[in-house]
């Protein structure tokens, strides 16, 4: 193959596809008509005489060729985009771009509002796509197919960069007519009813087992090595759900402080200190080494850092 005939769209057209996996949607992010993101396909499928992208039951799927290609595609890209732009400069104020972004529901209802705010401010037309665990894997952020994921993780793939965003102290909370709470302390959390949640990292979770203590998490742990146990009425998947369902059925959730923000004006609730030691919750942001460098990542990240360290406006309990 001769290089100097090579098409450079023709990389940006291929490190798109391959992201989006959908000629529309890869055509609506280089703000291309349809059939101009079909014909650039098709001239990739001959320069490259490889299908690229094959229709399955599970939509249009990359090639072996073109999953090999995919990060070298997008490195060249981001070492080029650099070299033409030096000094990094991102325009926050005029960009359009769109930001994807995984993140639990505790970091959306507790970080993101915060950063909207700012992003209202400084870049107006750009644009977020939060997505859920369930949404993405570790290979999508990978590849950089998702900017940035910011959840809690108990594994992460060396290749990744990370940075803990903050760290929070979990609080049990319910119902202030749940009669426990005038006797609390082990004994009464122990005999509460209780709401379980959680959910880290990515993929699609199975159900639980009351009895496999050790894949209920921290808190359930620490009690059964202090010889304590709880009673798990309810297995939630997301903090806010079990928070409400808590509050109805007068049952005890125990959730990171910061998650209970929203809530803090509701005269119905009670927060208490856990009756028993438990580690600090990180939340943390991982992103792709193919974006490290990109400028608008970078500002992203520093901007998301920022928010991270204003402090609350009232207290928590």
């Amino acid at each position: 193959m001769n290089i100097s005939k090579i098409d450079l769209n023709l990389l940006i057209y291929l490190d798109v596809l391959l992201r989006e996996q959908n000629v529309t949607r890869a055509a609506q992010q280089l703000g291309i008509t349809q059939p101009a993101m079909s014909n650039g396909l098709k001239r990739l499928r001959e320069l490259l005489s490889d299908p690229v992208l094959v229709r399955t039951s599970d939509g249009m799927l990359p090639t072996e060729k073109a999953r090999k290609l995919q990060p070298t595609v997008r490195r060249i890209l981001l070492d080029l985009e650099e070299a033409l732009n030096p000094s990094g400069a991102f325009h926050a104020g005029s960009s359009e771009r769109v930001f994807r972004i995984m993140a639990s529901d505790y970091a959306a209802s507790t970080l993101l509002p915060r950063l909207l705010s700012r992003l209202q401010e400084l870049a107006p037309k750009v644009t977020l796509d939060i997505m859920t665990p369930s949404d993405v894997t570790f290979h999508d952020v990978e590849e950089g197919k998702i900017d940035m994921a910011i959840n809690r993780f108990d594994d992460l793939p060396l290749s990744f960069h990370q940075k803990v965003i903050w760290s929070d102290s979990f609080v049990c909370l319910t119902h202030k007519d749940n009669p426990v709470i005038h006797n609390w302390g082990l004994d009464a959390y122990c005999q509460s009813q209780h709401v379980w949640v959680s959910k880290t990292g990515f993929g699609v979770g199975l159900g639980m087992d009351p009895s496999d203590v050790a894949k209920l998490g921290w808190v359930d742990e620490k009690l059964q090595n202090i010889g304590k146990q709880r009673e798990i009425r309810v297995f939630t998947r997301n903090y806010h759900v079990a928070i409400q369902l808590a509050l109805a059925k007068k049952m005890m959730v125990t959730v990171p402080r910061r998650a209970t923000l929203n809530y803090r004006t509701n005269d119905d609730i009670v927060i208490l200190e856990p009756p028993f030691e438990l580690p600090e919750i990180k939340l943390d942001m991982i992103w792709s080494p193919l974006l490290h460098h990109d400028a608008s990542h970078i500002w992203l990240r520093r901007l998301i850092n920022e928010v991270s360290n204003e402090p609350d406006n009232q207290p928590l309990s």
